[in-house]
Formats: structure tokens, C-alpha cells, sequence
């Protein structure tokens, strides 16, 4: 045992580095789901399937709803995450709308949204019928060939639960938590940063179905910099925009990809190297809602955040 005060600062600095291999680890499933983690989709969805479930992650849930994610990016109408909000929500744009109500939203975000995106859909697209989770086999964001590998994906995440139940029984509460429960909370709080700043920055355009195509969309993306802890991520940090556009390509050659890429879409490139921290504050008392343009004092389907 340590230490009292060794511990208080041992446990933390162990629980953030665990935390982010542990988001590396998600990366890997996530890559089985794009199918750019192996050439068998077999071995992809066995992989991906037992990493996820591991670490939380219903894998083929999210596989799915990823998948309409990457079809769709940056639509207001059939994007499947992040979804802005309008000037209309008032609880957005009125009362949250200063610093207090930035910093509740944000701390909101970091420790509760990756189990609400999960299992309401939180931050995710409006269904108007139907209870939308991605545990849910019948849930709107699923067809019906998918609704087996649903209750699949339930199976996988309940065994795991399972599993640190017992742990803790035999190990104790104080045992798991420390091991395994803080390490999964910065896991979720990581997985909250790098997709809302992929997808969010002032310079980020939204469209609706009269301006929207695949190609304005995938571009509609953010590469950032978070320091040393690119390598834990496997480096999808900086190469957010090479994935929406080649999302097969395996995490060990995006960056050169992205290298590659970079000179043939010039402008259309966008990289934000603000610092993590600073950047998500930023972007979450800057970034409220969404309107659209208007030119001659006519409406265009392309939005823009306003604060």
C-alpha cells in the first residue's frame, strides 16, 4: 500500500495516463469498425467486438450509428453526433448563454456524456419515433438485419459489468474503482474532447439538404494537437480530416496520408494547434448555436455558430 499522501497523487497521475491507453484502445475498436483495423471483416468485428465491450463501448451499436456519422457529417437534418443546437433553445442560447452556464455545460460534457451519448443518444440525432440507444435493438438508428448484432453488443457490455462486479466483490469497491472505474472516466472524458473538438470550432460550417454533400461535409472537420498524449490516441487527433475522407486506412498510415493529402486540399486543410484545454473552454462558451447564412437578407442551408 502507499503511502497516504503518495497515493493522493499517484492514483490520479495513473488513473489520466490509464485513461488515455485505454482511449488508445478504444481507437483500435473503433478502427474495426471502419474495417481498417484487418482485411477479414471477421477478425475486424471479433476484435473490435471484445475491446469495446471491454472498455464500455457497445461496439456494434456504435458501429452503426458511426457509420451513418461518416455518410452524413455535418448535415443538421441526418448527422448522428453533435448535433448543434438553434437559437430557438433557449436553455442554449439565453440561459446557459455566460460563463457560469459555459463551465456547467462543459463539466457536464467531460464527466456524464459519454455514457448519456450511449444510452439516450445524448448529443446525437432527433428520431421522431422510437427509443433511440445504441442498447437498444429496436431503436431508430438500427435496421432490422442489425437488431441481433444489438443484443449482441448488450451481452458483451452486461459480462463485462459483470465481471467488475465480481472483481469487486472479492477485490473490494475501493480496488475496482481505483483499477479500473477512474481509468474508464477519463477514458469517456477523453472520448468527449476529441469528438466535440473534431466536429466544433467557429470556423466550422453546418448545412441543410439544400447546401449539403458528402464531400462539403467530411471537410467540415478540425485536426488538433494534444501534445504527448497524440501517441496514446494513436495520433487520431491530427488526422480527423484523412479519416472522413479514407476511413479504411489503418491508424499507422493516416499520417502520412494526411501528409499527402494536405498540399491537394490547401485551404480546405483545417488545423486548430490551440492548446486542449484552452481550446474546449473556447469552443464551449463560443460555439452555443447555430444559424444560417443569409445573403440580400435571404437564408442560405449553410449555418455558422454564434455565440
Amino acid at each position: 500500500m502507499l503511502p497516504k499522501p503518495l497515493a493522493y497523487v499517484a492514483w490520479p497521475i495513473y488513473w489520466f495516463f490509464q485513461g488515455a491507453y485505454l482511449m488508445g484502445l478504444w481507437v483500435i475498436g473503433h478502427e474495426c469498425g471502419h474495417h481498417g483495423f484487418s482485411e477479414y471483416p471477421w477478425l475486424n468485428d471479433t476484435i473490435g467486438f471484445i475491446v469495446h465491450s471491454l472498455i464500455l463501448t457497445p461496439y456494434f451499436g456504435f458501429k452503426y450509428s458511426h457509420r451513418t456519422h461518416h455518410a452524413n457529417t455535418n448535415s443538421i437534418e441526418y448527422d448522428e453526433v453533435w448535433i448543434p443546437k438553434r437559437k430557438a433553445d433557449k436553455l442554449y442560447s439565453e440561459i446557459l448563454n455566460n460563463p457560469t452556464g459555459a463551465f456547467i455545460v462543459f463539466v457536464f460534457k467531460i464527466v456524464l456524456g459519454f455514457p448519456l451519448y450511449f444510452v439516450f443518444n445524448l448529443y446525437g440525432r432527433k428520431y421522431e419515433k422510437g427509443i433511440t440507444s445504441h442498447f437498444y435493438p429496436y431503436s431508430p438508428i438500427f435496421n432490422d438485419s442489425e437488431r441481433f448484432q444489438i443484443f449482441l453488443t448488450d451481452l458483451g457490455v452486461f459480462a463485462t459489468c459483470y465481471a467488475v462486479y465480481r472483481a469487486a466483490v472479492i477485490m473490494g469497491t475501493q480496488w475496482v474503482i481505483n483499477i479500473y472505474g477512474m481509468p474508464i472516466l477519463f477514458m469517456s472524458g477523453f472520448f468527449i474532447l476529441l469528438t466535440y473538438l473534431h466536429h466544433t470550432h467557429p470556423s466550422i460550417p453546418h448545412y441543410d439538404s439544400t447546401e449539403w454533400d458528402w464531400l462539403r461535409g467530411a471537410l467540415a472537420t478540425v485536426d488538433r494537437n494534444f501534445g504527448f498524449l497524440n501517441h496514446a490516441f494513436h495520433d487520431v487527433t491530427r488526422t480527423h480530416t484523412v479519416h472522413h475522407l479514407f476511413p479504411t486506412i489503418p491508424h499507422y498510415h493516416t499520417f502520412e496520408a494526411r501528409e499527402a493529402v494536405k498540399p491537394i486540399l490547401g485551404d480546405y486543410y483545417k488545423y486548430d494547434d490551440t492548446p486542449i484545454l484552452e481550446a474546449v473552454w473556447r469552443e464551449t462558451k463560443d460555439c452555443i448555436f447555430i444559424e444560417p447564412d443569409e445573403v440580400n437578407g435571404q437564408k442560405k442551408g449553410i449555418y455558422w455558430f454564434y455565440k
